[in-house]
């Protein structure tokens, strides 16, 4: 490499107890090492933590990762710190006075990693504080949510640029997924002085990517697990299923779980660890259970439902087979699926004259005039919203998201939720309205301006049981008094809760005049259209080996064959598409029970010798068998 690779693998043996690198790990490290911005493609498994922790420790200086996963943050600072490296975490949840310490302790301590969402970034507090740190390394973990060509866009990445304003240190952007647009734009969003890309093939050679068309796909499903061992992941596209199918499969003694995003982040944590553990076999999940997730040994992941886009299914295909061992991504697919795609995206894409309807609403639950309303928040709960106006919540979803696009509001998960308030009257202003006089809420109002410093600028984190043992009353009587004041227009009290908040960013607009750019709509109906086309595509071809396909899709041109996935396997034993769908007839006959050959000669149209044909290839592949004792009798393997 060069005369720093000493230095690199001195660091590895040292923390990670390694005597070298995996491939392309120690050219990132020594891109950015030498002060390159650096977009890194790497394989999920692929190692991508190395690439920036080894030079962030061979530099003097603090490494700054941005990162959405709040789960992925705490296990990487208690792996850090159980090496003896300094490390901390900024995320939204914590409390002020907690962020302050631990962002001081980044500027005055010895401290070698700060892990941060990109929400925090534009606070005062944390720009005051990265302007004093002598930051060596940039990291932008999941890069790929920067780019609105992307399949992942999250918003709040787009902040990660304002650091360079006061940042000199490289860049390395990570992601395991991306086409060549998004790579460009990532590097665009980013700013790097120049392009650099360092990628590593997509290729999996130790897992074999099968698509099965059938009917009956939780039936499918049952044999897949029964015929495989270890863990396993389901993937599906409601939250509803999740629950109906670990259900059924818990009621057949497999243990299974589901996962969503609506779940409380305890019970994530815990279903979540009952799956590493081993203690549940089958996580049936949306795609909530994705990013962070590592867990070696995964031999299956079954699809159900066609992904949103190449990309999704790629990146949650490849979390089975990460040890290198032989692992099974099956995707399920059925003549339904296309519909059901395309009914997706006219939900997740609602009229205009919806999205109007639905700010609307909300302005009105809330009581805000046209013009009023900039910087107030609520609680939001988008069950009883939809209830009330008889709306759907999937599509109210999606409205609130593009919503959001055009900054008029924003939305707080609830994980980062606690009680808090701040002033919405300046000091004066409380004086001139004899505020402080009254002798119902005088004693609230100075113990807060007292107690709190930044109240009337920023909202501030409380704790009310603290503040009504100060202030000899009881909680019940201090609420009263906040929401009094809250009424009045004093403050802007958010009482701790699991709902989300709504913050209104700018003055309620009149709904015909509510503008709605191509950008946040039209393109992005487009590109959405064109991923779940490309899914649908995949799906269906039965002419291109799957790994060869998906590489292409990625830009890897010169692809071989992978010889195992089922569109090779067909190949090799001279199936054809139609054959394919034989096979899938005698399978679904099957089904019922056990058949006769002669029973099976008469399935479908293609004759007896096909059938026949086919009935080898299935005894061979070894999905059905002929039952011991009765010659000519046939059964599905278990």
């Amino acid at each position: 490499m060069n005369d720093n690779h000493i230095l690199y693998t001195a660091v590895l043996k040292k923390y990670w107890g390694y005597d070298s690198f995996r491939p392309l790990q120690e050219e990132i490290i020594d891109s950015v090492y030498r002060g390159k911005d650096t977009l890194a493609l790497m394989p999920t498994g692929g190692g991508k933590s190395i690439t920036f922790q080894v030079p962030a420790l061979a530099k003097s200086g603090i490494c700054i990762v941005v990162t959405p996963l709040i789960a992925l943050m705490k296990d990487q600072v208690d792996n850090l710190r159980s090496k003896n490296v300094l490390a901390t975490a900024v995320y939204s949840g914590m409390s002020n006075e907690k962020i302050k310490t631990e962002l001081e302790n980044c500027v005055f301590g010895d401290y070698k990693f700060l892990y941060v969402s990109p929400e925090r970034l534009e606070t005062d507090l944390f720009i005051r504080c990265v302007r004093q740190m002598n930051v060596n390394l940039i990291a932008v973990d999941e890069a790929h949510c920067i780019s609105q060509w992307g399949y992942d866009f999250r918003p709040s990445y787009l902040k990660i640029a304002e650091l360079r304003k006061y940042v000199s240190a490289p860049v390395l952007a990570l992601t395991a997924t991306a086409k060549e647009d998004v790579v460009d734009d990532i590097q665009l969003q980013l700013q790097f002085s120049e392009k650099n890309v360092l990628k590593k093939s997509f290729e999996r050679k130790n897992l074999r990517y099968l698509v099965r068309k059938t009917d009956d796909k939780l039936a499918y499903c049952f044999r897949i697990l029964n015929n495989t061992n270890g863990t396993a992941i389901v993937y599906v596209r409601s939250r509803k299923k999740t629950k109906e199918i670990s259900d059924i499969l818990s009621n057949e003694g497999i243990s299974a779980e589901g996962y969503n995003a609506g779940l409380s982040p305890e019970e994530k944590e815990a279903r979540q660890n009952r799956w590493k553990t081993g203690e549940t076999r089958v996580m049936v999940a949306t795609n909530a259970f994705g990013m962070g997730i590592d867990k070696a040994d995964v031999r299956v992941v079954v699809h159900l439902d066609l992904p949103e886009s190449v990309e999704a299914y790629f990146q949650e295909a490849g979390r089975a087979g990460r040890d290198g061992k032989e692992s099974f991504a099956v995707l399920l697919y059925n003549s339904k699926d296309e519909a059901t795609v395309k009914r997706h995206l006219t939900m997740s894409f609602p009229e205009e004259e919806y999205i109007k309807k639905v700010y609307s609403k909300i302005c009105y639950q809330y009581e805000i005039g046209v013009g009023e309303g900039e910087g107030m928040s609520f609680q939001f709960d988008i069950l009883d919203f939809c209830r009330r106006y008889k709306l759907s919540i999937e599509m109210v979803e999606s409205s609130l998201e593009i919503l959001k696009l055009e900054n008029y509001i924003s939305i707080t998960e609830p994980e980062s939720l606690r009680s808090r308030l701040m002033f919405t009257m300046s000091r004066d202003e409380l004086y001139r309205n004899s505020f402080t006089d009254r002798d119902d809420l005088s004693e609230v109002l100075e113990y807060l301006m007292r107690n709190f410093t930044g109240i009337f600028t920023n909202y501030a984190y409380i704790n009310e049981e603290s503040i009504a043992r100060s202030l000899c009353m009881s909680k019940r009587d201090l609420c009263g008094k906040l929401i009094a004041l809250s009424h009045e227009g004093v403050i802007t009290y958010i009482p701790a809760g699991k709902l989300p908040i709504i913050t209104f960013l700018a003055p309620r607009e009149d709904e015909r005049r509510l503008y709605i750019s191509k950008a946040s709509y039209g393109d992005r109906l487009e590109r959405a259209t064109y991923r779940a086309m490309s899914m649908i595509e995949y799906a269906s071809q039965t002419d291109t080996c799957r790994s060869k396909w998906l590489l292409g899709f990625f830009g890897e041109a010169d692809a071989c064959d992978c010889g195992m996935c089922d569109v090779c396997m067909n190949a090799k034993n001279g199936a054809s598409p139609s054959h394919k769908a034989l096979a899938d007839a005698i399978l679904k006959a099957l089904e019922a029970g056990e058949l006769s050959i002669n029973d099976i000669a008469q399935i479908g149209e293609e004759g007896a010798k096909a059938n026949m044909l086919e009935l080898r290839r299935l005894v061979e592949s070894g999905k059905v068998v002929e039952i011991e004792g009765k010659e000519g009798f046939f059964k599905l393997a278990k």
